[in-house]
């Protein structure tokens, strides 16, 4: 149990310190901003096709795609991973 405690404690202290701004050694990573419309070109699909596939309601492809509303945090991630390697995240939610 010791280790366990002692684990949370360093990474409370360690967040602490990162939102203190006193700890360099944290790294933040912010996924990119994604044109989804011409990612969507890029992969070949219509709207109903990506957003099927990856998962999004063709609603909100269109908002994205409108520029209405803006794709944050997971989905953002996922369209970033489907930027950089689409055949990936097509394999890994086939299985």
């Amino acid at each position: 149990m010791s280790t366990a405690f002692e684990s949370i404690q360093r990474g409370l202290l360690e967040a602490i310190a990162h939102a203190e701004g006193q700890s360099p050694q944290t790294r933040v990573h912010r996924p990119r901003p994604v044109d989804v419309k011409a990612l969507r070109s890029k992969v070949g699909m219509t709207q109903e096709q990506f957003a099927s596939r990856f998962g999004f309601s063709t609603a909100t492809l269109r908002h994205w795609e409108r520029g209405d509303r803006m794709p944050h945090g997971p989905a953002l991630v996922l369209l970033n991973v489907i930027a950089h390697n689409p055949n990936a995240v097509i394999e890994a939610l086939a299985a």
